[in-house]
Order: structure tokens, then sequence, then C-alpha cells
């Protein structure tokens, strides 16, 4: 299940967005059907080969997370009573006014942090001992939020002082402190699974009707959204291996992909091997997070 046209609905769904990876509907009581597809974006593009039960283990995953951290921060879910069409793949959950900066916490230098980082010390103006290493454990967790960029646009990393300007001062200090407290509690699970959560990004919004409440939304802690390292091969100093789409991002900046990130010209497809070990990565962490195999 790649787009919206691969799937019908009953009467009284109505189409309202597609993203990269999901696809909102309103609900005929006026809530939100949030829809994993298949797709899988890298690089600010979304691919034209999709990662087979890729939208089901996104959803089984968050469904699992949000459980787990109902007591640190209140969520979205509503129901995963949906449509056939869609089982498995979708839950209903509260619109919400979404806050327009992704929440990032890092516990670990890798990424977009570890460029930023050999170039400054500093990580979105956070200032970092020196003698650090790609892979490093950092003292404690940052929070290091980034714009929300539309499809085709790239999500730029920001400082506190310009968040702040942008959802205000009070928000941006809430949205520091829950983005800090989900972060450590889902690492320390993690951690209890064999699991290093290097990295995550969250998304958080408020109600119309209690905009003082700030609730998690969108995806959490998936392999799209995370860095996801075996714990017993964790070794810093260089890339780590991942449970996540690390592999696919490789893939696509060696030789063999053929493609200039830089070019603007769109990916090429993905190869069954690709896929086939992208799709072996999310099962892999989904299956040691939450001691299941998918249904």
């Amino acid at each position: 299940m790649t787009t919206a046209a691969d799937y019908s609905l009953p009467s009284g769904y109505t189409h309202v967005h597609s993203g990269k990876v999901r696809d909102l509907w309103r609900t005929p009581d006026d809530q939100l059907l949030v829809v994993a597809s298949d797709r899988i974006s890298a690089y600010d593009w979304v691919l034209p080969t999709p990662i087979a039960d890729k939208g089901r283990v996104l959803t089984a995953l968050s469904l699992w997370w949000f459980e787990r951290l109902s007591a640190v921060a209140p969520n979205h879910v509503m129901s995963t009573d949906v449509p056939d069409a869609v089982r498995g793949r979708a839950m209903v959950c509260m619109p919400l006014e979404m806050f327009p900066v992704e929440c990032v916490a890092r516990g670990y230098l890798d990424g977009s942090g570890w460029a930023e980082y050999q170039a400054g010390q500093k990580v979105c103006a956070v200032e970092l001992p020196a003698g650090l290493v790609q892979g490093s454990q950092l003292p404690q967790p940052i929070f290091t939020p980034a714009t929300k960029a539309e499809i085709g646009e790239h999500d730029e990393n920001i400082d506190f002082t310009a968040m702040s300007a942008t959802v205000g001062k009070r928000d941006a200090e809430e949205l520091r402190r829950l983005t800090l407290t989900v972060y450590s509690t889902a690492a320390e699970i993690a951690r209890q699974r064999g699991v290093v959560l290097a990295d995550t990004k969250f998304e958080f919004g408020t109600q119309a009707s209690n905009p003082g409440k700030v609730i998690l939304a969108d995806e959490v802690l998936t392999p799209d959204s995370s860095r996801y390292w075996p714990a017993d091969q964790w070794k810093p100093g260089g890339p780590q291996p991942s449970f996540d789409k690390q592999y696919l991002r490789d893939w696509l900046t060696s030789p063999a992909s053929g493609w200039d990130r830089h070019s603007g010209d769109a990916p090429p497809p993905l190869p069954d091997d690709v896929v086939e070990r992208t799709r072996d990565r999310y099962l892999q962490v989904y299956e040691l997070l939450t001691g299941r195999t998918l249904d």
C-alpha cells in the first residue's frame, strides 16, 4: 500500500492530506484516521520503491510505545477500530493543532548532530565537551529542535531561541521538557531490551478546547523517526550497525546507486536486496523491543 488510491474506505471518510509516509482522513464523526503506508523517505525524497509491511510496523510499534509512555505524556490515539481496508496500519486519533517544529532528542552523537559538532563542538547551540567521536554517548541527552519541512524541503536544525520565537517561550520550554522526559524513559526501556535509542524526533500538538495541554502525536519511536543500534555492538568511533533506514541511506549515497543527492534529480528505484534488508531491520527492531512478531 503506497498511496491513498491503493485502498477504499467506506462513505463518510474524507481524504485530508498525504505526507511523506502517512495519509490523513477525516472520519464520519470528525476524528482523524491516520494511515501508515509502505512509502519510505530519505534525504527529503519519497522513494519510488515501497518497503513491504513498513506501515504495519510503524503503526504497531507506535501503539506499543504510546501505551508504555502514557504516564509520561498524553497521546492522540483514540481507537484502533478502523476500516478493514487499513486494519493493522491505521489508528483513529484526535485532531490537533500541531506545533510547527520537530522536537529532537539526542543521547548519542551521529547524523546531522555529528556534522555540527565537527564544525564547532556544539549542536543547535548546545555546547558539548571536546573529544567526542561519532557514536559517542553524550553526558546527558540534549534537545535539538528542527523546522518541520514540507515534502521536498529540508528540515533545518534550529536553536532553542529560534524555536521560542516560533512557538513562544512557555510552549518551547514544555516541549523541551516533554521531549527529554519521553526520550529518557524510552531509552531506558530500549536498553533493557538490548537496543540503544541514539536519537529520535517527536511531534506534539494541542486541542482547541484545551490549548494548555501538550499532546504527543503522529508516530513515535519508530525506525523512521529514530536511530536504533544493537547495544552489544555499540562502539564509538564510526558508523554504528543500525535497525533503522540508515542501510537504505548508505546505499543511496554509495556509487552503486548512481545517484548524486545534490543533483536535484529524484533517487532511483531500490534494488530488491536493499528493500529486503531494510524490511528485515524494521521487523527486527520491532521484535526486539516488543517481544512480539508482526501478525
